[in-house]
């Protein structure tokens, strides 16, 4: 896994974006430990689902270097918790605080959550499940406000979503499972690109974002009847 790792942080490292991007944080370059450790302790072996997210959330994966990484259950649940250094650039109004950090990643806290009260332990979810980030790369404007790959200028994001397929197709064939699902429409349509020709089932569930109205109304609930609906027992 480390070779997808130094492949894919290698190729993004060059990239630059254009305003209203203002700062870009990698967490696999300076959260790269807790990152191993997540796929040392819960990466190894063949998983039935590999939940996809978009990319990190300022105070989660940007904090924990862990998908979806809420840090409260980053440390206490998924029992990870290491020393975390800083982008190069770092925006004031979001400093990376590692797993000091006092804010809440929403929907880090609703995934794991869901996870936690779905299988209770983390050993019981990671034997069928795995969540992995389509990018790893977090943007933000100059006012603080975080800004998704899919809003990004179509000229400069051939070359980073190139990146992030090459690195999700060699991950999926990794741990060859039988179901991809993308957290949302985003990381299901770029699942669909990168994972084109191979024998996997590849769905959706509704993203846990309090942004999206549906996930307001019981997420936990919502994704039970979305993974039943592919034909994934919880």
């Amino acid at each position: 896994m480390a070779e997808i790792t130094d492949a894919l942080v290698e190729a993004l490292r060059p990239l630059r974006f254009s305003a209203p991007v203002s700062h870009v944080y990698n967490p696999l370059e300076y959260a790269r430990k807790p990152y191993e450790m997540y796929w040392a302790r819960w990466g190894r072996g063949h998983k039935e689902v590999v939940l996809i997210g978009m990319n990190p959330g300022p105070w989660g994966m940007a904090q924990t270097g862990v998908p979806f990484g809420e840090v409260s259950l980053v440390r206490d649940w998924l029992r990870i918790s290491a020393p975390v250094g800083t982008p190069s650039r770092m925006h004031p109004k979001r400093p990376v605080q590692g797993f000091g950090c006092s804010k809440s990643e929403v929907s880090g806290r609703r995934l794991w959550g869901w996870a936690k009260k779905a299988f209770g332990t983390p050993e019981r979810f990671f034997s069928r499940f795995f969540v992995a980030n389509y990018c790893p790369l977090l943007f933000l404007e100059q006012s603080g406000r975080n800004k998704t790959p899919n809003t990004l200028l179509a000229a400069e994001t051939k070359q980073l979503f190139d990146a992030c397929d090459r690195a999700l197709r060699r991950t999926i064939e990794w741990i060859s499972p039988d179901f991809v699902v993308g957290v949302g429409a985003f990381a299901e349509k770029r699942a669909k690109i990168a994972l084109a020709g191979l024998k996997i089932t590849i769905g959706r569930v509704t993203h846990p974002s309090p942004a999206n109205p549906r996930a307001n109304q019981g997420w936990e609930r919502l994704v039970g009847k979305e993974l039943a609906a592919l034909g994934i027992r919880v």
